[in-house]
């Protein structure tokens, strides 16, 4: 079975269905949707029977594939995976489905209780092949072992990201849809950069350029000149993890951004940033990592406890989220540059983690703002009364975010602290207050949306209760505003589809936390082999 193209068939299968799914006739939403969900579930099964056919104890690089592309120029398309990228393909491929599932009505005009007009050019076949493709060039990017490849797939996957944000978000998206474009095309013409004098420098030393992995982490690159490529590329995975202060874009793109293209955009392309660190940074230009590494730790430290005291003043809850993530990527950015087998570990565990309990958390902030038709926090409260089953969900969401022991994030936390404490003993326990930052500003949103009196929120156009929608949260999803002789809205509790898209991560949030043994088996081997090639000696 491992013989079988597994990565080669994970891109293809969503690739061709964007392209079947737009395709369809003008009216045939349906199907769109039920196509891009079968789509989804093949790439998901093979993703699980790739992690079936993976060795842990094999070589470091598995389920290779190699062919020619531009041999002039040595590109390859070489795709192969070790743990890290690994991991990471699983968070997509489950992932992708319940964002699916959970944008069921996304892109429809009128979908999130706004008159039609509104919405007008809005196809949920374009919505869903965006969806498909974006999937597709998600896995090539963490699959490509060629860094030409690597980065076509890096370049590529902003073009649906960008639709995705600029066609069906909220009332400022096409404003967040350029700044997300332009803040990632200008890190990404650095990289570009940095990846032709890597080229160069190859050929210097080899004889003949080459842009493959395995090769160009053998070179003995000057120092001097490992420091300017180590900045093409740092500064290209610092704007897409983000680090502060190169995050402003983030907090705009995920509040504009569909719910459904919020988790993806939070929950796995900003993992291309620190998987950036992880898989070139510091095995191709370790002795820059290691002279960079006091910077980049400051960065980390100011961003958790920046971007938390942002997330306690926020009063859009899609932003919250935003600001929170930022301050879990200075966790995950301080357990990577500890250069600790423990605290990489972490980092990569916590890249996995944050996937699942912050989608969940954007799932359901989604699902609010769907019933009540605002993001603003002041317009909500009670909810608790009226959909305890949503409150419930809410309320595990929040947990694992702020990282609540027997929750999974507690785990990839106290593996980054614990390993990076002996190596940072100051960041470490600068960083730790990040903790305490967490937990107000998450249970300060549960509480003050879940609980205390009803607020005042109208009821969308249309009737007393909002239409039967997916979480939407995007055009309009500010324009319902408070009245004192508003009619409160009568929040519906979650739906059987809602149930079935949220169980999978409030499940997974739990079993990871009890044990994460399931994914340390296959993160710690890729992470020994990262830090040998830096010369770390723990």
């Amino acid at each position: 079975m491992s013989d079988f193209p597994f990565l080669v068939a994970m891109i293809a299968v969503p690739a061709l269905g964007a392209a079947v799914v737009a395709a369809l006739p003008k009216g045939r939403e349906l199907l769109a949707r039920q196509l891009s969900l079968g789509v989804s579930l093949v790439v998901l099964v093979l993703t699980v029977l790739a992690a079936v056919a993976f060795d842990t104890g094999g070589e470091r690089f598995q389920l290779t594939t190699s062919v020619a592309w531009i041999p002039d120029f040595g590109v390859d398309f070489a795709l192969g995976v070790d743990g890290i990228a690994l991991v990471m393909l699983l968070l997509i491929g489950l992932l992708v489905p319940l964002v699916i599932g959970a944008s069921w009505e996304d892109g429809a005009p009128g979908a999130d209780g706004v008159p039609a007009a509104a919405t007008e050019g809005r196809s949920m076949r374009f919505f869903f092949a965006w969806l498909l493709l974006l999937e597709a060039m998600m896995v090539g990017v963490f699959a490509a072992t060629d860094v030409f490849l690597f980065y076509v797939f890096f370049e590529a996957m902003l073009v649906p990201m960008y639709f995705l944000i600029g066609r069906f978000g909220g009332p400022r998206r096409q404003y967040a849809a350029v700044k997300f474009f332009l803040y990632s095309l200008v890190g990404g013409l650095i990289m570009l950069a940095a990846v032709i004098g890597l080229y160069v420098v190859s050929a210097s030393e080899l004889g003949e350029g080459t842009f493959a992995f395995d090769a160009l982490r053998d070179l003995e690159i000057d120092p001097g000149v490992q420091k300017l490529l180590f900045l093409g590329f740092f500064v290209a995975f610092a704007i897409k993890a983000p680090l502060v202060p190169l995050h402003t874009w983030l907090p705009d793109s995920a509040a504009e951004a569909p719910i459904g293209g919020a988790v993806l955009l939070v929950g796995v392309l900003d993992k291309v940033g620190t998987f950036g660190f992880l898989r070139y940074c510091l095995p191709l230009f370790p002795d820059a990592s290691r002279y960079f590494a006091p910077l980049v730790l400051v960065l980390a430290v100011v961003g958790v406890l920046y971007a938390a005291l942002l997330a306690m003043g926020q009063s859009d809850m899609k932003r919250l989220v935003a600001y929170t993530s930022i301050s879990h990527f200075g966790f995950i950015a301080l357990g990577i540059f500890a250069f600790t087998t423990e605290a990489a570990t972490g980092a990569v565990l916590y890249m996995v983690n944050h996937g699942i309990a912050t989608g969940l958390l954007f799932l359901v902030v989604g699902m609010l703002i769907a019933r009540g038709g605002s993001r603003q926090i002041g317009d909500y409260g009670g909810v608790a009364a009226q959909a305890p089953k949503l409150a419930a969900v809410f309320l595990v969401a929040g947990l694992a975010s702020l990282a609540l022991p027997g929750t999974n994030s507690f785990v990839s936390e106290f593996l980054v602290l614990i390993g990076s404490f002996p190596e940072r003993p100051v960041h470490t326990i600068v960083a730790t207050l990040g903790i305490i930052l967490a937990a107000l500003y998450i249970l300060l949103m549960y509480q003050r949306t879940m609980h205390g009196p009803a607020r005042g929120v109208v009821a969308p156009a249309g009737g007393d209760e909002p239409p039967e929608a997916g979480p939407a949260g995007g055009a309009g999803a500010t324009a319902v505003l408070t009245a004192p002789s508003a009619t409160a809205v009568r929040f519906r509790d979650l739906s059987r589809r809602e149930i079935a898209v949220v169980t999978p991560l409030v499940v997974l949030v739990i079993v990871l936390g009890v044990q994460p043994q399931l994914l340390l088996d296959i993160i710690e081997p890729a992470v020994v082999a990262t830090l040998d090639d830096l010369g770390a000696t723990r």
